[in-house]
């Protein structure tokens, strides 16, 4: 192995951004769906909000839990691309298929049964039902948005994100007019309301997957990997366990993270369709928020991956470090003009009064919170870079599940009956996330830390 000496931090910080805008793009058009299900949604009915809300938080756990799985995929490849195994590439690329069909059949049966997450919320009939309808009908778009992150995997690894970034913009100019056919009606058909938006995400997930797999087939670029014409694999267990070994603890983190999100919505709903609309609002824009450290994040794993790939153990670690340093810098900047300009951008959201008053507290968390958003995500990246999961995952249960959650649930209903009354109710459980992202971050930057050591000690020979 080989030992590359220290790159200019603002070489490797070009480096990290010249990749990361595209991920950045077509993350943000990705989210965009959501912002404008909520927007579209919001002037229907302040019932099918509540809906869309818990309806979404309940389908982005599913899904995220389960994408994340898939996304072993991309430190795998830009590892076998940064050591020049390029004919082992399309082999885990197949794999990577198999993998999603097993976890769409998964996927599927939950979002058809979700009785028992539905029995945690309390919610009112009228929006039980219309919420089992709404994860129905995503069930059938599970396998093509689960297809698509396989596509999505190999091009990232590759560091080819525009391809994504532009099939995902695509995505969204689908999404627009056929929200606004199927939740308010036309051309003869009736209005759905926040179903419509469910109908409208499975049409255009199938269309985008097949795009992409056509482009898979016909674009001379991928040929060299020989994804196709080598017959159809059956599913390997030694790539399947090498890809589920990786891959569960990454999903299981993502699930962590997003159920923390999911129960939080849960528990608010108990207190009235305001609350919730309020705490969608936020969540929404927060997610949107988040695109920013978690595309650098994603660049800074798949150079940091082909870095390691390539033997260079010390250019992986100043890559690392670049690339945290950047999603800091630019997060912390970004909460600060979140803050001040908060009233706009709730009114962008809703023109409901009592909803933008409930609305308006919670963004004060959101905007703290990001400089420990930033580290957290990219530390866990980068440990990602070096197929490290497991600890990480441990630490994120600790510490969302647990302090975020649980600490937040304890301060909203004031178990202690110590909780002042400007935490009461929504904002204590955004004050509990708020101090889990703190403390799961520096507890990842010290992990990393400690690995690189270790790692560098193994194959970084000394003067």
């Amino acid at each position: 192995m080989t030992a590359a000496a220290s790159p200019h931090n603002s070489s490797l910080t070009t480096r990290v951004a010249r990749l990361a805008w595209p991920i950045l793009v077509g993350q943000l058009a990705v989210v965009a769906n959501g912002v404008i299900d909520t927007a579209m949604t919001a002037r229907y009915s302040a019932t099918d909000l509540a809906v869309l809300g818990l309806g979404a938080s309940i389908y982005i756990s599913v899904f995220v839990g389960l994408s994340g799985v898939l996304q072993a995929l991309s430190p795998t490849i830009a590892q076998l691309f940064g050591a020049k195994k390029i004919d082992a590439i399309g082999a885990e690329v197949r794999q990577g298929m198999w993998l999603a069909i097993f976890l769409s059949i998964v996927g599927a049966c939950l979002l058809s049964f979700p009785h028992a997450l539905l029995a945690v919320a309390h919610a009112p009939p009228e929006m039980t039902d219309k919420v089992e309808r709404y994860l129905q009908i995503l069930s059938l778009a599970l396998p093509a948005s689960l297809g698509f992150r396989v596509y999505a995997s190999l091009n990232t690894a590759l560091s080819r994100p525009r391809n994504v970034m532009l099939l995902q913009i695509a995505g969204l100019g689908l999404k627009i007019p056929l929200n606004a056919l199927f939740i308010f009606g036309g051309l003869g058909l009736p209005t759905f309301g926040s179903p419509g938006c469910a109908i409208a995400t499975a049409i255009s997930a199938w269309l985008i997957a097949l795009i992409s797999w056509l482009i898979l087939r016909n674009d001379s670029f991928f040929n060299q990997f020989h994804i196709f014409g080598r017959g159809i694999d059956r599913p390997r267990w030694k790539a399947q366990s090498a890809l589920l070994k990786l891959g569960l603890p990454m999903g299981l983190s993502y699930l962590i993270e997003v159920t923390a999100f999911t129960f939080m919505a849960l528990f608010i709903a108990r207190l009235g369709s305001n609350n919730l609309a309020a705490h969608q609002i936020t969540a929404n824009f927060g997610t949107v928020l988040y695109m920013l450290p978690l595309s650098i994040a994603n660049a800074t794993m798949t150079l940091v991956a082909q870095e390691i790939g390539a033997g260079r153990w010390l250019s992986a670690r100043h890559t690392g470090r670049a690339g945290i340093r950047l999603g800091v810098i630019l997060s912390v900047s970004l909460g600060i003009i979140v803050w001040l300009t908060r009233e706009h951008i709730i009114g962008l959201y809703t023109p409901d009064v009592s909803v933008a008053e409930a609305a308006m507290p919670l963004f004060f968390f959101i905007a703290f919170y990001q400089l420990f958003d930033a580290i957290q995500v990219g530390t866990a990246f980068v440990l990602r870079a070096y197929k490290v999961a497991t600890i990480p995952t441990l630490m994120y249960a600790v510490a969302l599940w647990g302090a975020g959650l649980g600490g937040g649930y304890s301060i909203a209903f004031n178990i202690t009956g110590l909780t002042p009354n400007f935490l009461l109710g929504a904002a204590g459980f955004w004050l509990g996330n708020s101090l889990s992202l703190a403390l799961v971050g520096l507890a990842l930057a010290w992990y990393l830390r400690r690995v690189q050591r270790i790692v560098e000690r193994e194959h970084v020979p000394t003067a």
